[in-house]
């Protein structure tokens, strides 16, 4: 087969674009590395030298300092059961709204719709979801931080549409043999529907795992924060009261700031960064299935 020839300005253009794309990635993901490397500074290369992009000898002084207590650890655990917890509860109620809005024979559709898509436009603003939530007895529990976000009106619409796209021809021999709404939907349509479950399974759990906003607003108990707020605390006041030097030896030296920011920052992001991977496959997949048509 003869190869397809292209002209210069083709090739010049294909070129350029493949270094401005290598350059960019590069400059992405230079701040990632340095925040990684940065942590494992030691305090003394770090006091003698101020700025350090690959350090010399590597050290684990941040993360024995950040771990010294349960703090961190605490917090990753709270993390980790508000994203699996509010995560499972998002996709159920989010899938469990959709299926039935994806039927055009639905009585009161239309309104329905205007009422899902209004919170996308307006919505009740700080201080009146503070008092629902307090009025609810949520202050101080985990499910305030689940319930305030419990379905994203734009996941909504994007199942919803991917679940009229489905051929009805396999509801109707469902029903032929047998089986009831609840049984079309949990053993036929969700087992259809894993890239767009896979796709908004990201999209909640990485919004869960990054919210720090409402916890400050509805937990007042410090053993329930999550770890972002954790990480916040080290970023406003350079320790957060996280580490204890007391178990760490008496010729230990306290971690610089900047190495005990670094340290909290990887710990927070690496859960998170090792999930992704596994569900990227289905992400541009899932996100196209539900938005081709509304």
């Amino acid at each position: 087969m003869s190869k397809i020839k292209t002209s210069f300005s083709i090739r010049a253009f294909d070129y350029f674009n493949f270094l401005f794309l290598t350059l960019y990635g590069f400059i992405t993901l230079l701040p990632f590395v340095y925040i990684i490397l940065s942590s494992f500074t030691s305090s003394r290369e770090y006091f003698a030298k101020k700025f350090v992009f690959i350090p010399s000898h590597f050290s684990f002084e941040g993360y024995k300092y950040i771990f010294s207590t349960s703090t961190i650890t605490r917090g990753i655990m709270v993390s980790i059961t508000i994203t699996v917890v509010g995560t499972f509860f998002n996709l159920l109620v989010t899938t469990l709204l959709a299926y039935p809005l994806s039927k055009r024979y639905l009585a009161g559709r239309r309104y329905l719709m205007m009422y899902v898509i209004f919170p996308m436009v307006f919505s009740g603003g700080m201080i009146p979801t503070y008092l629902v939530v307090k009025g609810l007895g949520l202050i101080n529990s985990l499910w305030a931080l689940i319930l305030v976000s419990l379905i994203n009106p734009f996941n909504l619409i994007v199942i919803k549409n991917f679940f009229q796209q489905l051929p009805g021809e396999l509801e109707d021999a469902a029903r032929i043999d047998g089986c009831g709404d609840l049984s079309i939907f949990f053993r036929i349509l969700l087992p259809l529907s894993k890239p767009v479950l896979a796709t908004f399974t990201i999209f909640y759990a990485v919004s869960h795992w990054n919210s720090y906003f409402n916890a400050l607003l509805y937990l007042t108990n410090i053993k329930l924060w999550p770890v972002q707020v954790w990480l916040r605390q080290v970023v406003i006041s350079s320790g957060g009261g996280i580490g204890n030097l007391g178990e760490m030896g008496g010729d230990f030296l306290p971690p610089p700031a900047n190495v005990v920011k670094m340290s909290v920052i990887v710990v927070s992001t690496l859960p998170i960064l090792i999930v992704y991977p596994f569900l990227q496959k289905h992400f541009v997949k899932g996100v196209l299935l539900g938005s081709i048509k509304g």
